[in-house]
């Protein structure tokens, strides 16, 4: 549920910075442009001041411009033209937005907005994938373990324990007898595989999170990190550990165990024990002490 909500704020996160992404190119496309005038723009607008202002006032010609208009009529045999008034400028007449679809800015601005929608949409994607659940059912979702009674075939060949990597989690035969004790001392999921028959532990010691090993010669759960033990339930019998080891709710449908991978549940305190069950043998860890050393 947690990730369900994660998930959903992310998008509404990237909902709004897309939307207001969208506004401000959308402005940025209604905008007027502002800018300075070209080189030649100016310098044109200068002659034609300059042409409009000698058209008005008669200057005196100079005796250069005599002498230079003698001798063009000894080469050329004519005369020079003189203009009299200069043409005025043509008057702009902006084109019509239709005939060449979108302006420069625009384009601009448009393809900013698809590349910064196309990294908000992939970086969307890509934090849905990483916290939405794991549907394929590996861990962190429901696994269909297998029929009770196969698993407890399994568990004896295993000499006691069997372990499922695809659900990180281990499992033992559970005593019949010791049911009035683990109705005390463990909510209704747990129950559900205790019922038919099943201990599941998650495989993580509960002290700081190594994986837990089964021992052959003491028939417990044996920590090689710091020494922490437990007895085939998952109870602790010594070292560092806070509590038992963790478990997974279960359900047991038409014989068929169901191992919700997704749902932790802690383990029992220091001090439960409802199976009664003592070292069978030699400890793998702390043997010296009784398998009571941390």
């Amino acid at each position: 549920m947690n990730g369900f909500f994660i998930v959903l704020s992310v998008l509404v996160v990237v909902v709004l910075v897309a939307v207001a992404l969208a506004g401000a190119i959308r402005r940025r496309d209604v905008d007027a442009a502002t800018g300075t005038l070209a080189r030649e723009t100016v310098q044109r607008d200068r002659a034609a001041r300059r042409a409009e202002a000698s058209s008005v006032v008669d200057a005196p010609v100079s005796g250069a411009e005599v002498e230079r208009s003698a001798a063009l009529e000894r080469v050329g045999g004519g005369s020079v033209a003189t203009v009299d008034d200069a043409a005025p400028p043509a008057v702009f007449v902006p084109p019509d937005p239709e005939t060449y679809g979108v302006t420069r800015r625009q384009f601009l601005n448009r393809g900013v907005f698809a590349l910064f929608g196309l990294g908000l949409t992939v970086f969307g994607v890509a934090i849905v994938g990483f916290l939405w659940p794991s549907g394929g059912g590996g861990f962190g979702s429901k696994i269909r373990v297998g029929s009770v009674a196969d698993l407890k075939s399994e568990i004896e060949k295993g000499g006691g324990f069997l372990y499922k990597p695809e659900g990180r989690m281990w499992l033992t035969n559970y005593p019949s007898a010791a049911l009035p004790k683990a109705e005390q001392a463990y909510s209704a999921p747990v129950l559900n595989s205790l019922k038919a028959g099943i201990a599941v532990m998650y495989q993580k010691c509960p002290h700081l999170g190594c994986r837990v090993p089964e021992c052959k010669s003491s028939q417990w759960f044996e920590c090689p990190c710091h020494g922490s033990q437990y007895n085939q339930a998952g109870e602790k019998k010594g070292g560092p550990a806070p509590r038992g080891m963790d478990r997974f709710a279960t359900e047991v449908n038409g014989g068929v165990l169901v191992v919700n991978t997704g749902q932790v549940i802690q383990g029992p305190p220091i001090g439960t024990n409802t199976t009664g069950q003592e070292a069978e043998g030699p400890n793998c860890i702390g043997a010296a002490s009784g398998g009571h050393s941390g």
